[in-house]
């Protein structure tokens, strides 16, 4: 018995002693964490995790809501709906934007989506002529941008698509949990460069590889990927339609632009109007009277149209293969001369021509394309232009079809001459591509033609296509058009590997020449038998490839090479050469330093790189500096 009231009083005295111990421990602590998850816990939110932020946290708990939102989402969010003021009820009007937008995340539903990017216009744009009461410090203003452009995307995404984030742009009513979404379609936007635009994907959801920088820029509007329709828009083209790749994929940005939003709200009707701008023709777009910025994502569509792109099949179908114009890569409704534009024309902008190098393609350029697509001022005032050729044809060959493919592009786009945008062209060429770059710029004379006959060209006995062959190949003036051209990684002097005998015998039996350069090359051998002249005869016998033109022992290799560049075309030269050895004594595994060296260059760069060296940092901002310099130089100057 003693045992037991000794036990029952250790009992009363532990509880009572752990009670007041309790009653003196402090009911509110803090915890030291390291700024990560400080950070991460003060900028959560319904965008980047599957809770709501900090902000809709506390209008839920002043309301006292916070466990009922987890069991009955929906009842709470029309709860908070009825409660809205008229006026000065942002944070609640927030909370709904942001709540919303997660339980269409739970749920799948997007009728909230929809309501979700109405809540979130209602507070960047009330239409009262006020704007928001949202500081631009306060963390929720940026987020409110975020939740409408998410929500505007899975609100009109197509029914049914999980994987590929198609968003419809089309008119139609819409249910929302307090009324209806009555939505419009302006047409206007809907077409780029002469096609309409008919699939649209959002760039959000797409992660990029391959490309250094992503280049996006904040504001309001649903970034997409659009695809160009397959059929113009009418019969009459417009001006350089036909060089628009037939898979590329347009930045533009959907607009989801809603009346009187804040007024609308207790009225349950919502009146809406989608609009469409392309990226490379406008960034603002004005409401309630302000220009705004306008989100877009030009890296992220640029790489979409790269994906599992046929073009990379092009690179050794070019080299060996008949003309890559002949297997169905290219449309035929599109230009087959093998220059192509990014974008549509646009007047006052100077043009950037990039020529691939030896078994490659446009698709090399990649990097580079990207970095200047991203700096504003470069993209404001040049236009870039790509040229695909059959790298295994003899360079003169290829370097014919680069010079008429210029001069018909510069004549359909401005006939008149009037743009002098045009007149100020910048060539840069790559490996076997800047040999086709410098036959832009020099004044060959009879030089080439000399090596393949002793008769003068006007007196051999020619059909009209033969002798417009030979004059394309074997005769170059610079073009009036071209202001100033780059090498990079060019064989100036011949390629190291182009020296064997083995290499150019076995190039000579793998690559085939075009169907139309073998019927004019038979047709010319022909005439030069008959004609009695055996050097013709002898050339003809076994065309050159792009690899014998660059074997350093070649004839028409040492001829280009001693001819300069004409006075008044800057030249400049980046070289590629691996190692930290002497420059002079090195190369980049495909080009000497010695080869790639040229007198004439007003600037000269050595980057320590192997040959492939077109999109490395250093290169591509050497280029920039030179269209800075070529811009500045070819501005009118001020009196």
């Amino acid at each position: 018995m003693a045992q037991k009231q000794t036990a029952t009083l250790i009992f009363i005295l532990t509880s009572s002693f752990a009670l007041i111990i309790s009653g003196c421990a402090t009911p509110v602590s803090v915890k030291h964490v390291d700024i990560p998850t400080a950070y991460r816990n003060q900028t959560a939110s319904a965008i980047s995790s599957s809770q709501p932020s900090n902000a809709s946290s506390i209008v839920l708990r002043q309301h006292g809501l916070q466990d009922r939102f987890e069991t009955e989402p929906a009842a709470v969010l029309a709860e908070l709906h009825k409660g809205l003021k008229p006026v000065d009820d942002d944070d609640q009007l927030f909370a709904l934007a942001e709540l919303s937008l997660l339980h269409a995340q739970r749920t799948n539903n997007r009728d909230y989506y929809l309501a979700s990017a109405v809540y979130a216009w209602s507070l960047l744009y009330p239409g009262d002529g006020r704007g928001t009461q949202i500081p631009p410090t306060d963390p929720r203003f940026r987020l409110a941008y975020d939740i409408y452009n998410q929500a505007v995307a899975q609100g009109l995404a197509a029914p049914g698509d999980t994987n590929e984030d198609e968003v419809r742009l089309k008119a139609g009513n819409h249910i929302l949990p307090f009324g209806t979404l009555q939505v419009s379609l302006d047409e206007s936007g809907m077409s780029w460069g002469g096609y309409p635009l008919d699939r649209f994907i959002s760039t959000t959801a797409l992660e990029v590889d391959g490309l250094r920088n992503r280049y996006h820029n904040s504001g309001i509007g649903v970034p997409l990927a659009a695809s160009l329709a397959k059929t113009p828009l009418s019969e009459k083209k417009v001006a350089g339609s036909n060089r628009l790749g037939a898979l590329t994929k347009v930045p533009v940005t959907a607009l989801l632009r809603l009346e009187n939003a804040r007024a609308s709200l207790n009225k349950g009707k919502i009146q809406g109007r989608i609009e469409v701008y392309a990226t490379d023709q406008t960034s603002t777009v004005m409401i309630d009277g302000q220009k705004q910025p306008m989100e877009s994502d030009s890296t992220a569509a640029f790489a979409y149209q790269l994906n599992d792109s046929p073009i990379y099949a092009m690179e050794i179908a070019g080299f060996f293969n008949a003309s890559v114009f002949a297997n169905g890569l290219i449309p035929k409704d599109r230009a087959q001369d093998g220059i192509f534009t990014l974008q549509p024309f646009r007047p006052g902008k100077i043009p950037v021509v990039l020529v691939h190098g030896t078994a490659s393609s446009p698709a090399r350029w990649a990097e580079l394309i990207n970095e200047l697509n991203g700096d504003p001022k470069i993209r404001e005032r040049f236009q870039i232009w790509l040229f695909i050729y059959d790298s295994g044809r003899g360079v003169g060959y290829s370097a014919g079809r680069l010079r008429t493919a210029l001069t018909n592009i510069v004549h359909e786009l401005d006939s008149e001459g009037k743009d002098p945008a045009l007149q100020q062209m910048v060539v840069i060429g790559h490996s076997q591509g800047g040999l086709l770059t410098k036959l832009t710029a020099i004044d060959s004379g009879t030089k080439f033609w000399n090596l393949f006959s002793d008769k003068p060209f006007e007196q051999m006995k020619l059909s009209p296509e033969a002798r417009e062959f030979l004059q394309q190949s074997a005769f170059f003036t610079p073009l009036p058009f071209v202001k100033r051209v780059v090498f990079i990684s060019t064989p100036q002097h011949g390629a190291m590997l182009a020296a064997s005998r083995f290499v150019t015998g076995l190039a000579s039996k793998l690559v085939n020449l075009p169907v139309t350069v073998v019927n004019t090359t038979a047709l010319l051998a022909q005439i030069a038998t008959s004609s009695g002249d055996e050097k013709v005869a002898a050339m003809l016998s076994r065309p050159m490839t792009s690899i014998d033109t660059m074997n350093p022992n070649n004839p028409a290799q040492k001829v280009l090479a001693s001819i300069s560049i004409a006075p008044g075309i800057p030249a400049h030269s980046i070289i590629a050469v691996e190692g930290d050895g002497p420059k002079e004594e090195g190369d980049d595994g495909v080009v000497a330093y010695k080869s790639a060296h040229i007198d004439e260059a007003v600037s000269e760069v050595v980057v320590h790189w192997s040959h492939s060296s077109q999109g490395t940092p250093e290169v591509i901002q050497e280029i920039k500096r030179i269209l800075f310099e070529h811009l500045a130089a070819s501005e009118p100057k001020k009196p």
